[in-house]
């Protein structure tokens, strides 16, 4: 298995990172042939997801995300900003991990998607991706 945890900025603000690109050197610096690519996010306030991004779904994913985790005072977990509970729930609803498959070197993705950081958490602007790519 080849491994390497990457570190992304994401900012003050709520934001959907686009990860491929990233993925893609990877798997090219692995010599990767066919496997599977596994993300993972180790941080408890973000998650990643495989959407189409530059079109608007990232966006609306973000204003999906508002709408079903408000950040308001209505969370048990409390510290950090105001509404930062909502943070840690947002792992269950947008996993901290994606596998995909990869054939020839190159990951299986339909045409639109793109694996992506999701990260609603303003109080944390720099977070770690670990990519590891199991053989086939």
């Amino acid at each position: 298995m080849h491994s390497e945890e990457i570190e992304i900025r994401t900012g003050g603000a709520e934001v959907v990172h686009d990860l491929t690109d990233r993925c893609a050197r990877f798997l090219s610096d692995a010599d990767a042939g066919d496997g599977l690519l596994h993300v993972w996010v180790p941080h408890a306030t973000a998650g990643l997801a495989v959407i189409e991004t530059g079109a608007g779904s990232d966006e609306d994913l973000l204003a999906a995300l508002r709408e079903l985790l408000p950040a308001d005072s209505r969370w048990r977990h409390r510290h950090g900003t105001p509404g930062h509970g909502r943070d840690h729930v947002l792992p269950g609803l947008v996993p901290p991990y994606a596998t995909v498959p990869v054939l020839g070197g190159v990951m299986a993705l339909g045409t639109w998607q793109s694996i992506c950081l999701v990260d609603t958490n303003v109080d944390n602007p720099v977070r770690r991706v670990r990519l590891s790519f199991l053989a086939g």
